[in-house]
């Protein structure tokens, strides 16, 4: 499996059956997606930073509601979650999804906006890829997000939602939260390539790059 970040909370998932993209943004975020083409998209609220598919060129199924799916060898389960910590009050909801693809389990945390209780944590389960809102503001924020991966112990970690250079808007950076997780400095990479078998033992956070800052 291959994970490229397209920016914001966008990556784009290569399995061995299909591509799957997450949260594709507007290009007044600042990212500059392009024309992409995906099997499956996945929308985790109804913002423009989350929603765009006009980005996506080909045919192509959408997720954008809490329940079960199964398209093209991929089990994808939407979980409602919310966007702030008012139980959406000021932002609305949210939709987290688990992804299983390529025999791993991945997550996509979409625009969390508080800690998730017990019954989500447990619900949630053992996790190999987590997606990771770090950048506080309108989403959890560093602090918040480092709990949450000591207490889920994922596998590897994608931070994503943070400043960048090219980002519109105010956002934290990610360092705050590679702080909070007492990581000084990581090196970031184009992509990451993993598979069930070279998945890391311990929790790895692995910061990518946008292809265009």
């Amino acid at each position: 499996m291959d994970i490229n970040w397209l920016g914001h909370s966008c990556f784009r998932i290569k399995g061995k059956e299909a591509v799957l993209v997450t949260d594709p943004c507007h290009p007044s975020i600042g990212y500059a997606l392009g024309k992409l083409q995906a099997d499956i998209v996945t929308v985790s609220h109804f913002h423009p930073g989350h929603s765009y598919t006009e980005a996506i060129s080909n045919d192509f199924k959408v997720v954008n509601s809490p329940g079960e799916y199964e398209l093209k060898g991929i089990f994808i389960t939407g979980m409602t979650t919310f966007h702030d910590s008012e139980k959406g009050c000021k932002l609305g909801k949210n939709t987290v999804y688990l992804i299983e693809c390529d025999s791993m389990t991945l997550c996509h945390l979409g625009d969390l906006g508080h800690l998730p209780d017990s019954d989500l944590m447990e619900a949630l389960g053992e996790i190999d890829v987590l997606f990771l809102p770090v950048g506080g503001v309108t989403t959890i924020g560093g602090a918040t997000a480092a709990e949450i991966v000591r207490g889920l112990s994922p596998k590897v970690v994608i931070p994503m939602h943070y400043r960048t250079s090219v980002l519109v808007g105010e956002l934290e950076p990610a360092d705050k939260f590679l702080k909070e997780l007492g990581l000084k400095e990581i090196v970031s990479q184009p992509k990451l390539s993993v598979n069930r078998a070279n998945l890391p033992p311990t929790t790895q956070v692995v910061v990518l790059d946008y292809p265009h800052k």
